[in-house]
């Protein structure tokens, strides 16, 4: 079911009404084009499904298309908002605010490692003009869920790195300009994962994507290496290079994902089992070699010269440096004691390539903001950055061109949001999916675990510089929400059964890394841990690893050289049966509950 069907490409700039459905705007934060239409047909077809006129399975795959998905509790849906490449304005920052106070009895938006923002229980009556209303600044949710091309993701700092050979952000808004509502991707065997690196130092994590980019430069023309077939959940696989280089300028890195979406779509045994119907499982199955073959083979068809690969209406270019705040002759400066605004430039402020500005990396504990927060974060953008900002696969926010100067003052301003805690990206930086809070997958509260443990991290006050360079998430469900696969120190939630009752637990990995370009997958012990015993186990292997390593040895060298047998062996005791009592009765409550732990896992809509 597909109401609204534009044509994928446009002639010129559309006003975004019916008669003239698109919009094109060089403008931060409205890089997918508005069709209004799907806001009528939307509340249309809610309609009928409420009325019992529409079949829920149809239903199902229509909302999934505009980026509503369904919550493990009855009545209400999650809606994903897709900012691609992170990019976000204080306006819509502002939408978000309103929308949440209207419509989101949580009050509050959750940033996401996919880079959106989503809006967890939401009536479904009230999702059109929800949808609406955020439209009105620019954002939307069109594909956000569903077997489609997925929101576009890529390095938050893009454009303000040293080692950039050029600012990936206008190819990467070209990108989404052109797949989105585009026929081949609408109704794939599963959903496709993007993400544009901005340098080698990949911070896009463009090897756990089934298409990536990295910047390449050739005699002067500027390409990309294309990966395809990457992916966490159940199989883990890393992307393996598809192209040493295509060119972009021309088009053809549009040209080459649509021939590998063509492929993929086509692909009828991957249908057969939706849950294991990734592009990575076709890769998988016939190697990237052969896959390569079909690719060439695919370029050579007839459908190449009925496109129009032309960037000249799709390029998102905008440049930002020339709206930024003019330079003051004062800015405020801390006085006395300097140390917690040190230790927040240490780990949180990082120089632009373009002299006299930053970048402000806010850690936003568990992803989530309230609409205060929302809205002292659009202020602060309007007042120090020029109004740009992304979020980034971590769950946070950077700043992007902030003066120096203003820096003691941006830190004041996030401090009195709750916001101004040093340590992003460190070892109190814990990522988290929203586990069963509302994931209908979800096994374990993976959001009251990382309270738990961030809040254990903190309390050791851990001042040691390879010490806090340890990451540690953790997913609700196998399928990795979290990316704990690559975490350092990551968890995934299970359960343990004892007699009658169930206890909450987490099987541990070890040893993953996405750092420095390169990606390696932990190493999933065999160990089973209750989820109140987590902190534990995370604090023992802390403590051995500060009183074991070698010198200057990182986490994860230190777990590839001492192997997994080590780190079992520390919490060997924690792992051992548990016997219901009035004194170990808290064992058999999940984090964030009142009440003994069931497994309540209903089906998932990721692979509708």
């Amino acid at each position: 079911m597909e109401l609204a069907s534009p044509d994928t490409r446009t002639s010129a700039p559309r006003s975004g009404s019916l008669e003239n459905p698109l919009v094109v705007e060089n403008v931060p934060g409205h890089v997918i084009p508005i069709l209004e239409q799907e806001f009528d047909d939307f509340e249309t077809e809610s309609t009928r499904f409420l009325d019992g006129r529409l079949e829920q399975a149809e239903f199902i795959k229509f909302r999934l298309k505009q980026g509503v998905y369904g919550q493990r509790q009855p009545d209400v849906q999650m809606i994903r908002v897709k900012l691609p490449m992170g990019g976000v304005t204080p306006d819509q920052l502002d939408a978000f605010a309103s929308v949440i106070e209207q419509y989101a009895p949580l009050r509050k938006g959750h940033v996401t490692t996919r880079q959106n923002i989503q809006i967890h229980h939401v009536p479904l009556t009230d999702m059109p003009e929800l949808m609406r209303e955020l439209a009105d600044t620019g954002l939307s949710s069109r594909e956000g869920c569903g077997n489609t091309m997925r929101n576009v993701t890529g390095d938050a700092r893009a454009g303000t790195l040293d080692d950039e050979l050029f600012d990936i952000t206008p190819y990467a808004g070209a990108y989404v300009r052109y797949f989105v509502r585009h026929p081949t991707t609408q109704a794939m065997p599963r959903k496709v994962k993007t993400a544009f690196a901005a340098n080698d130092a990949d911070n896009a994590i463009t090897q756990i994507h089934d298409m990536a980019f990295v910047p390449r430069v050739r005699d002067g023309v500027r390409g990309v290496e294309v990966r395809v077939g990457g992916g966490t959940s159940i199989m883990p696989r890393i992307a393996p290079t598809l192209y040493e280089f295509v060119e972009l300028d021309n088009g053809d890195y549009l040209k080459v994902t649509e021939a590998c979406m063509r492929i993929f779509d086509r692909t009828e045994f991957l249908r057969v089992n939706r849950a294991r119907a990734r592009i990575k499982v076709l890769i998988d199955k016939i190697g990237i070699d052969a896959f390569r073959d079909d690719v060439e083979s695919e370029l050579r068809g007839d459908w190449v010269s009925e496109r129009d690969f032309s960037l000249d209406e799709i390029l998102y270019e905008y440049d930002e440096q020339a709206n930024v705040p003019a330079a003051r002759s004062r800015y405020a400066s801390a006085n006395g004691d300097r140390r917690a605004f040190d230790r927040f430039a240490s780990s949180n402020v990082a120089a632009q390539r373009q002299r006299g500005f930053a970048t402000i990396e806010v850690k936003i504990p568990r992803g989530d903001l309230t609409p205060e927060q929302l809205r002292g974060l659009g202020e602060i953008m309007r007042r120090y950055t020029g109004g740009y900002a992304r979020t980034t696969n971590h769950q946070n926010l950077v700043l992007r061109w902030v003066r120096d100067g203003s820096a003691y003052e941006v830190w004041r301003a996030l401090a009195a949001l709750g916001l101004g805690d040093a340590g992003a990206d460190e070892i109190t930086d814990v990522v988290s999916c929203p586990g069963t809070d509302s994931c209908k997958l979800g096994i374990t509260s993976s959001m009251g675990l990382n309270r738990a443990v961030s809040e254990r991290v903190t309390e050791m006050a851990i001042d040691d510089p390879l010490t806090r360079r340890i990451h540690i998430k953790m997913s609700g469900c196998p399928n990795g929400c979290s990316q704990h696969h690559i975490a350092d120190i990551g968890f995934y939630g299970a359960s343990i059964k004892v007699g009658e009752r169930t206890i909450p637990a987490y099987i541990p990995h070890i040893g993953g890394s996405y750092e420095g370009g390169e990606v390696r997958y932990g190493t999933r012990l065999k160990s089973r841990l209750p989820a109140r015993r987590v902190p534990d186990a995370v604090q023992r292997w802390l403590d051995l690893y500060e009183s074991d390593r070698a010198d200057g040895e990182t986490f994860g060298a230190y777990a590839q050289r001492v192997g997994p047998s080590r780190f079992e062996a520390q919490v060997k005791d924690l792992t051992m049966p548990i016997e219901f009592s009035l004194e170990t009765m808290n064992q058999f409550i999940d984090f964030n509950r009142d009440a003994p732990f069931v497994v309540q896992r209903g089906e998932g809509e990721c692979a509708v």
